[in-house]
């Protein structure tokens, strides 16, 4: 019995079964607020554009009687209409996720490579220190020649 909790510790412990939990929790969080956008804003308005149809209510009836073959064409429509309006407002959330949290940028490189011993020196360096190959001769002065 030991062995067994010490094996599920070290699992547990890895780290990746704990970004795991986080990602299906944070995942669940936000199809709540998709599904609540969705349900609650856009699909209302799409009512209108659509004069209030109900298209699971569409179907194809082949034959007659309690055997007859039933094709709920209304309910494949519902669903594409559902997943492209899903993916429309995923789409805008995570577009506008991004726009607020756009990543700085990088800082300027305080160095350059001497295209002479390929050594890394500053980047202000008129001389490289390593092998003195004067590497910007307009900015220097001309008595250090």
């Amino acid at each position: 019995m030991r062995k067994l909790y010490k094996e599920f510790k070290e699992f547990v412990d890895r780290g990746n079964v704990m970004d795991l939990a986080v990602a299906v929790i944070m995942g669940a969080a936000f199809t709540a607020i998709i599904n609540a956008v969705v349900g609650d804003l856009v699909t209302p308005l799409l009512s209108l554009l659509t004069l209030g149809i109900d298209f699971d209510s569409l179907r194809l009836t082949i034959g007659s009687g309690d055997n007859a073959a039933v094709i709920k064409y209304g309910s494949l429509i519902s669903a594409i209409i559902n997943f492209l309006v899903v993916s429309i407002v995923v789409f805008f959330m995570v577009k506008g996720i991004n726009k607020l949290s756009r990543k700085k940028p990088a800082p300027e490189e305080s160095t350059k490579t001497c295209d002479y011993c390929a050594e890394e020196i500053p980047k202000a360096a008129l001389r490289c220190p390593q092998c003195t190959t004067i590497l910007d001769s307009k900015n220097f002065p001309p008595d250090l020649h």
